[in-house]
């Protein structure tokens, strides 16, 4: 059986000071449900990852990215479907962050990150964001 293969971009919205990162959980019931991530989805047929990051944040955080810079791209495997992803750094928005969907979101200190667990596919881009900012 073949595994189900998603195409993911993500925004790592950082504060103006670079101190902290908002962060969302994600539904109990979802593929990795009750996990924190940064927020994002799947990229749309005929999107580009940097288009589909910036339509994300605007339905799930409610905010315009402004300034998007690429930070990592990996994939990872589940049992049940294969991830690729591409990460962004969010420097700069209009609007406020905040858990649009219903979602729990919090603004994190960069150097708290490890305190919320995050689905395994994450842990990458957690190493790179402490060597980056911490």
């Amino acid at each position: 059986m073949d595994k189900k293969q998603v195409w993911i971009a993500a925004g790592i919205i950082l504060d103006s000071e670079k101190k902290h990162i908002f962060i969302t959980r994600r539904a109990d019931k979802a593929h990795q449900g009750g996990l924190w991530e940064f927020a994002g989805g799947k990229v749309e047929t005929g999107e580009t990852a940097k288009q589909a990051v910036i339509r994300e944040l605007q339905e799930e955080v409610g905010i315009h990215a402004t300034d998007v810079e690429p930070f990592i791209a990996l994939a990872h495997d589940y049992s049940d479907k294969s991830l690729k992803f591409d990460f962004f750094l969010i420097h700069q928005f209009d609007g406020k962050a905040f858990g649009k969907e219903g979602q729990p979101g919090e603004w994190v200190a960069i150097n708290a990150l490890a305190n919320y667990p995050f689905p395994d596919a994450n842990k990458p881009v957690l190493d790179k964001i402490q060597q980056c900012f911490a």
